[in-house]
């Protein structure tokens, strides 16, 4: 099964909380609270894309 699809959707995602994480650091009083979280998240998409990135390997 290709998993190009997915990573790629998760790609997507990753890139999108970027632009959130940028948008909430250079606001006049930028949440912390809301920051880590979607730091958080981000960092679960980029686990998520490591392994199915090595998951896609190991089956060609």
């Amino acid at each position: 099964m290709n998993l190009e699809p997915r990573i790629e959707q998760l790609r997507l995602k990753h890139a999108a909380l970027d632009d959130v994480i940028f948008q909430e650091n250079h606001r006049p009083h930028p949440d912390a609270e809301r920051l880590a979280q979607l730091k958080r998240k981000k960092l679960k998409l980029k686990d998520e894309i490591v392994r199915l990135q090595h998951d896609n390997f190991e089956q060609t």
